[in-house]
């Protein structure tokens, strides 16, 4: 690891299910996780403003690092969705505000693994841990207004709309509105 941040502790793991798991992310995942980038850019562009800023396996290390660069208890979980195997995306948290309990979930998918309930199943034992683990009372999620495919996810989990941020995020194609879906932890089944 680098920085600061470094621990000898263990990576956590979050079983999902069989042939499905959630783990830590790791400088080793570096290279599995820019060949689906740099595989993929014109599926994963449209709805990641990152990718063009992912040229090199170095970018991606330099983004792993800057993950563990804050102290553990400090720091936003990412982890690599393992599928049957493989490395299939990322999903992770962003902008946890411990203070207050509460937190956003992000997530991208292969194209390929696109159907099989991945990202839905991983979203769900993700928010499982961070109300039973984590003391999370509020979790969102944000989602560009027109990605219908992303936008299905909470709706499936049983997130709240409570309405859209516009302009909430700059992409290639320009800045697009954001709707924002809430689950708190009282209505977590």
């Amino acid at each position: 690891m680098n920085g600061s941040g470094s621990s000898l502790r263990r990576p956590l793991n979050l079983w999902v299910e069989d042939g499905l798991i959630l783990k830590e992310i790791q400088i080793n995942d570096a290279e599995s996780i820019f060949n689906i980038i740099d595989q993929q850019r014109d599926y994963l562009r449209e709805w990641l403003p990152f990718i063009d800023y992912t040229w090199h396996i170095g970018d991606t290390r330099a983004y792993i690092y800057s993950v563990y660069d804050k102290p553990y208890g400090h720091r936003d979980m990412v982890f690599s969705i393992w599928y049957q195997g493989k490395i299939v995306g990322l999903i992770g948290l962003k902008g946890t505000d411990r203070d207050n309990h509460k937190t956003e979930i992000g997530y991208w998918l292969s194209n390929d693994q696109q159907g099989k309930g991945i990202v839905t199943k991983s979203c769900h034992r993700l928010v499982q841990y961070l109300f039973e683990n984590m003391g999370m009372n509020r979790i969102q999620i944000r989602v560009g207004t027109s990605n219908e495919k992303s936008k299905k996810i909470p709706k499936r989990l049983g997130f709240k709309f409570e309405g859209i941020e516009r302009c909430g995020e700059l992409l290639q194609s320009g800045y697009t509105d954001l709707d924002i879906y809430s689950m708190i932890r009282s209505e977590f089944v």
